[in-house]
Parts: C-alpha cells; sequence; structure tokens
C-alpha cells in the first residue's frame, strides 16, 4: 500500500515536470541524500536518512532575487525509541505493555511530498544562496508514543547554498523538519530534527 501511495506521488511530479517543459520554464531536477537527528531531549531518540527527488520550478526572477516552486519526493528510513517511561502515564489503559513496547527501537519508513516555495539569491554565476519553507502529506507506517500510524504531514524550514560546476548543481541545504499530524489522529506529539541535504542538480 505505502509503495503504491508512493508510486502515484512520483507520477504525479513527473507530470508536472512535463508541464513545465511544454511552458518552457527554468526547470531543474535532481537527487538528494540527507540525514537528522533529534534535538537533545530526554523523552525519546529519533535518527533518519532520507532520499529526495528533485524538482524545481522558477515561477518569477527579479534583478535581485528569484522565486522557485520545489516538489519533492521523499523515501525516509527512521529508527526511534522511547526514553522517558512516564511519558505514558498511569491512567492510560495498559500503560505498563504500553511502555515495554513503545521502549523497544522501532524502524520506521515514512514517504512524503514535500511541496515548498523558496528564496534563491545569486552570490555569483555559479553560486547562490537560498531560504526555503515547505510542507507535506506523509504516510508512516509504525505507530508510537508520540506519532499514530498512517497519515501525517511533514513541515520543512531551511538554509540552502548552490554551486554550479559545468551543467550539475551542488545543493547543501541544512533544515529543521517537524513532524505531526495536525491533531487528525490521537498521537500528535510529533518529532522535530535537525538534519542536512547533500543534493545534485541538472537544468534541463
Amino acid at each position: 500500500m505505502f509503495r503504491s501511495v508512493f508510486f502515484i506521488l512520483f507520477i504525479c511530479c513527473l507530470s508536472m515536470l512535463s508541464f513545465a517543459q511544454v511552458k518552457n520554464r527554468d526547470v531543474q531536477v535532481g537527487f538528494a541524500y540527507g540525514l537528522g537527528t533529534e534535538f537533545e531531549n530526554k523523552n525519546y531518540s529519533y535518527t533518519n536518512h532520507y532520499y529526495k527527488l528533485q524538482f524545481y520550478f522558477e515561477v518569477k526572477e527579479t534583478k535581485k532575487v528569484s522565486y522557485q516552486i520545489l516538489i519533492q519526493p521523499e523515501l525516509n528510513f527512521a529508527t526511534h525509541q522511547l526514553l522517558n517511561l512516564y511519558f505514558i502515564e498511569p491512567d492510560e489503559p495498559d500503560y505498563i505493555k504500553k511502555r515495554e513496547r513503545y521502549t523497544k527501537l522501532k524502524d520506521i519508513k515514512e514517504y512524503v511530498l514535500n511541496l515548498g516555495f523558496l528564496v534563491r539569491k545569486p552570490l555569483s554565476n555559479q553560486a547562490s544562496l537560498y531560504a526555503l519553507g515547505s510542507v507535506g502529506p506523509m504516510i508512516t507506517d509504525t505507530e508510537t508514543e508520540r506519532l499514530s500510524k498512517g497519515f501525517a504531514f511533514a513541515d520543512v524550514i531551511a538554509l540552502g547554498v548552490t554551486f554550479k560546476i559545468n551543467r550539475i548543481t551542488v545543493d547543501l541545504r541544512p533544515s529543521i523538519r517537524h513532524v505531526s499530524n495536525a491533531g487528525l489522529q490521537k498521537k500528535n506529539s510529533g518529532y522535530t530534527t535537525k538534519n542536512i541535504d547533500l543534493g545534485f542538480l541538472l537544468v534541463l
């Protein structure tokens, strides 16, 4: 099921890419790999690594900045563990069994479609700096004490820098990511991580 959802999201991105080419827009396509970990806390551990396809569509360009839309299908592999037993309170049904279950190390897969908007400032003919904000629907395959299995959202804010080498652009992006389900399901504490992405882009 989750693979099917991810495949459908990927096809949607390819369709948008084809539309952009027909309209003669400036389009960049690429791939990124990233790593992340939770901000230090006493309640849980969470580490992740992920793979993203990247589709940059230029919306507008001025003398000083350009504006782009970014679409990123993402496959995220995470590990999570409850560290604070008392996060599961005694008034919860079967709280002892839940503590035992949630304190075990878990492997989690997340399927995400990031939809972002960025402002890019050229530094030279080969380099640029940008600010990015994105939000996207997500499917997670594992329930934890912090987040229910199923539908959620991934929110990202980032600063990035790109360097162009011939036709290839190298994209380096530190970011902060928050995952939650906006209260649509019972468990919604979510996770917040600091991340770093390394990507490679090609102008079409």
